[in-house]
């Protein structure tokens, strides 16, 4: 569990934003569960993106997912814009957490957390975080708006 309010959408350092399809819809005409997943994804993608770029190019490669916490706290329906925030909440030796919100007309649809780990292509085994890989992390903890 995050020591930070990921409900608060003031932490958030990383935005971006989408538009609920009406494929993105449950039998209930609410955006299913699988759509969420992939707003956060999107979230995930332009933090690795924009944050993680190496010598080599993005940082998308060499990182698993090892867990995925979705918290469910209100429902979203078509037509709507939703915005995506996102920040490293917990740093550690070849992991970090990924604290993320999805919004919509300002209030919070969902909340997340997930857990991932460096690895190596070739073998698949974890890895130390890199120097240049941590203190990209760094650079996009939650802010602080007190």
């Amino acid at each position: 569990m995050s020591e930070f309010r990921l409900d608060e959408p003031d932490i958030y350092p990383v935005w971006s934003a989408t538009t609920v399809r009406y494929s993105d819809l449950d039998p209930n005409s609410h955006v299913n569960n699988g759509a969420i997943g992939a707003f956060f994804e999107d979230g995930r993608v332009r933090l690795r993106t924009e944050h993680l770029e190496s010598e080599g190019g993005p940082a998308l490669s060499g990182f698993a997912i090892a867990k995925t916490t979705i918290e469910y706290r209100a429902a979203l329906s078509f037509p709507a814009t939703v915005d995506i925030g996102s920040t490293i909440t917990r740093i550690g030796r070849s992991s970090y957490t990924l604290g993320q919100a999805v919004f919509s007309a300002g209030r919070c649809i969902a909340t997340a957390e997930i857990v991932t780990v460096r690895i190596d292509v070739a073998t698949g085994q974890s890895q130390p975080l890199e120097d240049h890989v941590r203190a990209a992390l760094e650079r996009v903890r939650p802010l602080d708006r007190r």
